[in-house]
């Protein structure tokens, strides 16, 4: 399953659904087939992607998903575009909508 973020701001985010699953998670919404970031929620959401980053970034080794980074992915690396997408959507006004 694949997610596709979209604003009419920006360029679509596209991420693989544990990934996908995993930002709604940390931005307090459930996973879901489709959905909308509201312009109201979007200070909130970004908010929760920067501190999980640093969560993740402060985790002792073996604690965080990401702590041993070798050939992964990081937490910071796969939400970066969404919390780009959200700061221009926010800034333009405009809801972020997302659909699998």
């Amino acid at each position: 399953m694949l997610y596709k973020f979209k604003s009419k701001v920006t360029g679509d985010v596209i991420m693989l659904g544990p990934n996908g699953d995993q930002v709604l998670r940390i931005i307090g919404h459930e996973p879901a087939a489709k959905g909308i970031i509201e312009v109201a929620a979007m200070p909130a959401a970004i908010a929760a992607l920067r501190q999980a980053v640093s969560d993740d970034e402060n985790a002792a080794p073996g604690e965080g998903e990401d702590a041993t980074a070798g050939d992964k992915v990081l937490l910071r690396q796969r939400v970066w575009p969404v919390v780009d997408m959200l700061e221009r959507a926010l800034d333009a006004g405009e809801p972020v909508v997302w659909g699998v």
